[in-house]
């Protein structure tokens, strides 16, 4: 009712199974997670922000302009992204409030998705807000979140501690510096492990208008001559080792599917030179990504570094969109994708290799239980990643635990992934994840398929140790 403010809860037991019998179990599973540290080997948080301790702007700043997952439902309400700040630049106050009030107005629109859960939670569990925001409260909740944004606590390097946060993994450049992470690796006062994560998409891609300038710019901070194939493998190596050197434990790629198709040795050469040539067609451009993927599972054997597979989004479906606002402003969406046809000359070379540790995620939930389960039930290199982007939601993670574990069991998933650069989601998105798991285990209890006990260590595994296996932490 308008001018009725309605409050904002967080139920103790949200998100656990309705039946009493199933959630008093999940209850006790969940009690032994609840407080365990969040390792976050796969984000996008911006490092600059924590060696910098760079203070948060405001609540707009904070809670929406970085946060496709806000913007996209909005955007689809008739908002334009402009009003919520995206590409620009610094808002000023009657612009970020702007901003914040469309947040509150729209509040319904999110009704029942995982945005509106971390949203809640965020609120009520970080800000300590109580009411439920609407068109009316919306700027006296502005004033709560900034009042609490400029407090000294609420700075990245303390929310880190507050957090407790052990491991936070950085998405970057082949070509950076890495100068935020060595500036963070010798600060004592940071006790969360900044990894880097190696991301080479647009250097595996010779289709790319701009491949050759970048595979220019690739030699030069490699010291490295890309003139023939060999060059490359050794600038990519290079780039690899710079990136272990600064605490890297994996790298990233997202590509349009997951071929990984190898070349003989004399064919990557002709086709490597015809690209550079500007002279090669659009299969052998194909052809050679998909060698070159292939080439990072090799890389990964050599120098440890786990590898992981984003596959299948179609990138910037809007055009205008793109033009407007650039990449990763909430316009890439899901596509189908093959994996076990698509990985076997991969998994053929290297499936078996007792150094390489792959990771494939998947939105095309539809591979689960007829590809990736039992692709990661029999190779001891593969594991199958946690729901990422589009299904990081209560349902799907569910569907996922159910598709995944009659073939693969637990012991070969990533562990969870929060997958963001919204600072003040993670804490909501590692306990969502929490709870879920815990509400999967006592379904198996309940049902006399495992123990207790063993459903308890299962639920610590899923939070740290698995990370910590699969990520080499």
């Amino acid at each position: 009712m308008r001018g009725m403010t309605a409050p904002l809860t967080l139920h103790p037991d949200r998100l656990l199974p309705p039946d009493p019998g199933t959630r008093e179990v999940a209850r006790r599973l969940y009690e032994h997670v609840r407080d365990l540290p969040i390792i976050s080997p796969h984000g996008h948080v911006p490092p600059a922000w924590i060696a910098h301790d760079t203070p948060f702007r405001d609540p707009t700043s904070l809670l929406i302009t970085p946060d496709h997952y806000v913007n996209r439902l909005m955007h689809a309400s008739g908002v334009p992204l402009a009003d919520l700040g995206v590409g620009q630049g610094d808002l000023d106050e009657a612009a970020s409030r702007r901003a914040f009030r469309l947040l509150c107005e729209h509040w319904g629109v999110y009704a029942g998705t995982p945005v509106r859960y971390w949203l809640e939670d965020e609120f009520a569990g970080i800000f300590g807000i109580d009411e439920r925001p609407d068109a009316d409260n919306a700027d006296r909740l502005y004033d709560r979140i900034a009042a609490w944004i400029a407090r000294p606590e609420s700075r990245p390097r303390a929310l880190l501690e507050a957090f407790d946060i052990e491991v936070l993994a950085t998405t970057d450049d082949p070509l950076g510096d890495l100068a935020d992470h060595a500036a963070i690796a010798a600060d004592p006062a940071v006790r969360t492990r900044v990894a880097p994560t190696f991301r080479p998409d647009r250097f595996l891609e010779p289709g790319r208008p701009d491949w050759n300038a970048l595979t220019d710019a690739l030699a030069k901070a490699a010291g490295a001559d890309t003139g023939d194939w060999a060059g490359w493998v050794t600038a990519m190596e290079n780039r690899r080792a710079h990136f272990r050197a600064h605490g890297a434990v994996s790298t990233d790629h997202s590509h349009a599917d997951l071929r990984t198709d190898v070349l003989d040795d004399a064919e990557v050469r002709r086709v490597y030179a015809a690209a550079r040539a500007g002279s090669a067609t659009p299969a052998q451009h194909r052809a050679l990504q998909r060698h070159m993927l292939a080439e990072m599972a090799r890389m990964s054997c050599d120098d440890g570094l786990t590898m992981t597979l984003h596959p299948a989004v179609a990138r910037n479906h809007h055009p205008g969109t793109f033009e407007a606002y650039g990449a990763d402003v909430g316009v890439d969406i899901p596509t189908a994708v093959e994996a076990t046809r698509a990985l076997q000359p991969l998994l053929a070379r290297y499936g078996t290799h007792p150094n390489l540790k792959l990771v494939v995620f998947t939105i095309d939930e539809t591979v689960y239980s007829r590809e990736l389960g039992p692709l990661a039930g029999f190779y001891p290199a593969l594991y199958v990643g946690a729901p990422w982007w589009f299904i990081d939601a209560p349902d799907a993670i569910r569907r996922f635990r159910r598709a995944v574990t009659e073939s693969a069991g637990f012991t070969r998933t990533s562990g969870f992934i929060d997958d963001t650069r919204a600072f003040c989601s993670i804490p909501a998105r590692h306990d969502m994840a929490r709870r879920l798991d815990a509400g999967h285990l006592a379904e198996l209890v309940v049902d006399h398929r495992l123990a207790e006990d063993e459903a308890a260590d299962i639920a610590r595994a899923l939070v740290v140790d698995q990370p910590r296996k699969v990520f080499k932490l």
